[in-house]
């Protein structure tokens, strides 16, 4: 039945080159239909892609917009509330020792005494500043040149010479450990200064010189290569002298030697003495104390020349030819501040 009717189909079938044609030609039709299809189909992946695409960026903006916005209003907000040029004056009333804050973090003081003796302090300090503004600020600042001495320069004065926050509090860390910068080679040794940033501030560092006469022995002993011992010493000396006259009276004091005294020479300075030292007033019992003299009996002698020879002619090169004292305890005496014969 199968076979028949395949041959029905065979025999009915028209094998002309017409039928062929339009065979062929429905066939391409279709062909040509899918094609159209699966362009159009690519096309329209392509156009969601790019919408999909073009969302997402404006999206993303909207999203960057709004953080802006929002930093914007909370930094506006916040620097309403700040004040940065409100500064609080904090009184210290006591007696004595006993005095204690009302404030802390305070910026520079001043002493002074109110009605019955009690003692007044006077401290100002810079106002709280939001930690947002000081961010802001911190990012934005215009870094300054003015003279400083870094073992007491505030760490926002620090930060105004240039350091970052981090910076200047490992400035304040180190101090506050009982580091010291003695030299501004010392500070530029820090691992914190830039060698741009010290070529930029050394001709601005102000680290001020000892006064060897106003020094106390704890002052002394902070010095390099001066102990508990030297510092004693020269304490013990000035007041044996009555007061230093040159820096190098430091080595009259026995094995402060010359490379001892090099070696803190460039930190010391030494102002007159509080009173020059009475040479031609003072009785011979006085006189025999001062280092220079020596004994009693060229103390007399200076006293007995005194009485002798007129005022104006006193000086210590008399004392020299006359033979009373040596050479080498002239040339050091000359050089000490004496007070003119009255």
């Amino acid at each position: 039945m199968k076979i028949h009717q395949k041959k029905l189909f065979l025999k009915g079938r028209n094998d002309s080159p017409e039928a062929r044609l339009v065979d062929e030609g429905a066939g391409k039709q279709s062909f040509d239909g899918d094609s159209d299809m699966g362009h159009s189909a690519k096309n329209q992946h392509a156009r969601s892609f790019k919408f999909g695409a073009v969302c997402l960026v404006f999206l993303l903006i909207g999203f960057q917009a709004a953080l802006f916005v929002n930093k914007a209003a909370v930094l506006r907000i916040e620097s309403l509330r700040d004040h940065p040029d409100t500064v609080y004056v904090v009184r210290y009333v006591g007696s004595g020792d006993e005095a204690a804050p009302l404030f802390g973090n305070e910026v520079g003081r001043s002493s002074g005494t109110v009605e019955g003796g009690s003692a007044t302090d006077t401290f100002r300090r810079n106002s709280a500043h939001s930690a947002t503004v000081q961010k802001v600020r911190g990012s934005k600042r215009l870094v300054e040149s003015f003279r400083f001495n870094p073992n007491t320069v505030s760490v926002e004065d620090l930060q105004r010479l240039g350091f970052s926050q981090k910076q200047a509090q490992s400035i304040e860390n180190y101090r506050s450990k009982g580091g010291r910068f003695r030299r501004k080679s010392d500070f530029a040794k820090s691992f914190v200064v830039a060698d741009s940033v010290y070529g930029r501030l050394e001709s601005y560092i102000d680290i001020p010189l000892l006064d060897i006469n106003k020094a106390d022995s704890a002052a002394f002993d902070d010095l390099p290569g001066i102990g508990p011992y030297f510092a004693a010493k020269m304490v013990w000396y000035r007041e044996r002298l009555g007061g230093y006259s040159y820096p190098e009276q430091l080595m009259d004091i026995y094995n402060f030697d010359e490379s001892k005294y090099k070696g803190l020479s460039d930190l010391i300075c030494c102002s007159p003495p509080s009173e020059p030292f009475r040479l031609w007033q003072l009785p011979a019992d006085s006189l025999r104390m001062h280092p220079y003299i020596g004994g009693r009996r060229e103390a007399e002698a200076i006293v007995l020349l005194r009485k002798k020879y007129p005022s104006d002619s006193l000086s210590v090169d008399l004392l020299e030819r006359a033979g009373i004292l040596p050479v080498e305890k002239c040339e050091k005496l000359s050089r000490c501040c004496i007070a003119p014969f009255n």
